[in-house]
């Protein structure tokens, strides 16, 4: 059986084909700059692969280029569409509405639609990403939505409400909804196996670190909280985001500079965080280089971003009443042995210990790092959303 996962932004569309027979990755690509001018990159599992300039006025164009690139030339990989079984789409905001994957629908895809003010970039890009499969995609092949914050469904009203008034959370649906749980929901059932563990007795801190990070408290396979938020904002210093800030020095600094409400939100979305504090950039090899270089600024982001998540290890040990195991997934965690490093240094009150010269020699494999004597079990373990995706979609259409 042969799956198609596709997640789709607001000008881009990436996706890979994945055969379910042994849950190998048979091609994927990215169709790039829709509605600007259009690029598409696209490469096999056995190395073959194009890249073309073309035109995406909308994602209908990405989608038939996509078909084009699985069956037709020499990457092609499958004959026809009539080869794949069903759709997986990555959605990043369910909100309180979906709970669970479920099969797309002309309804779902409007309801993902209204739920846009709660993820303006993303969520009105997935309905006409959705829409424009449907045209594209024959109606017999079953499509399957797959929620960024449906994870996060478990966390308890004490874990996900704000000090708004009630009013807000009743009406405007203001609320703690999280994001990356289908990476957390991953990478945390990845470790209870390679642990030989049942996920429901462990208690385990998954820190997903990129250029957007998250990090949740997964007690017994649920997530009981997680440093996301209303919005992707909220939590540690990222890329381009602050993270946690006082709401005071919001308003503060917006009068200040005379900005309004969207200009704010950019502001904190995309001028912040490494990028805005080290002034070096906001890739985390870049700040880190420089950091080793003597810029004052670089290493000080790099102690931020350390000691933020050392706070949230603490504290969502502290709300499990117990930790297991920390495991480091995400660009940055799977390949920054810097910061698993100086996350896991001066952490003696668990009784955490590191195999640092492995840690050192480590990129991107599941891997243990903690040694014998450690009484929390730290690891790598690598993400892997598209695959869950299609795991999901299969259980949905095999129902």
């Amino acid at each position: 059986m042969i799956i198609l996962v596709v997640n789709a932004g607001s000008s881009s569309l990436k996706y890979q084909l994945i055969d379910m027979a042994d849950e190998s990755m048979l091609a994927k690509g990215n169709c790039d700059r829709i509605g600007i001018d259009g690029h598409i990159s696209h490469k096999t599992s056995d190395g073959r692969g194009f890249e073309a300039d073309m035109a995406f006025p909308t994602h209908t164009e990405a989608f038939m280029a996509l078909v084009d690139a699985l069956t037709k030339g020499d990457a092609k990989v499958i004959d026809s569409m009539d080869e794949i079984s069903a759709v997986g789409h990555r959605i990043v905001q369910g909100a309180d509405v979906f709970d669970k994957s479920v099969l797309v629908t002309d309804e779902v895809i409007d309801k993902i639609d209204e739920l846009r003010e709660l993820a303006p970039v993303h969520n009105h890009a997935h309905a006409l990403a959705l829409r424009a499969c449907k045209s594209v995609i024959p109606d017999s092949v079953p499509q399957v939505v797959v929620f960024d914050t449906a994870f996060h469904q478990t966390m308890p009203p004490k874990a996900y409400m704000f000090g708004l008034p009630y009013e807000d959370y009743e009406t405007l649906h203001v609320r703690k909804y999280g994001f990356h749980g289908t990476s957390h929901r991953f990478v945390s059932a990845a470790l209870a196996e390679a642990m030989g563990r049942d996920i429901k007795d462990l208690k385990i801190v998954s820190c997903h670190l990129g250029n957007g990070s998250s990090i949740t408290a997964v007690d017994g396979g649920k997530s009981v909280d997680t440093s996301m938020g209303f919005t992707p904002l909220d939590g540690v210093v990222m890329g381009t985001r602050t993270g946690s800030v006082d709401p005071s020095a919001v308003t503060f600094v917006a009068d200040k500079h005379h900005f309004t409400p969207s200009e704010m939100s950019e502001y904190m979305n995309k001028k912040s965080g490494f990028l805005g504090v080290s002034g070096v950039g906001s890739d985390n090899r870049d700040v880190q280089e420089a950091s080793l270089h003597g810029n004052e600024r670089a290493k000080l982001v790099s102690d931020m971003l350390t000691y933020e998540i050392q706070k949230y290890i603490g504290s969502y040990a502290a709300a499990m009443n117990g930790l297991d195991a920390i495991l480091f997934t995400g660009g940055i965690g799977e390949n920054s042995w810097e910061v698993r490093e100086s996350v896991c240094r001066n952490m003696d009150f668990f009784g955490i210990k590191i195999d640092e010269e492995l840690n050192r020699t480590i990129r991107g494999k599941l891997t243990k790092l903690s040694t014998p004597e450690s009484k929390v079990e730290v690891w790598i373990v690598p993400t892997n959303e598209e695959l869950l995706i299609a795991r999901d979609t299969l259980a949905l259409i095999s129902q």
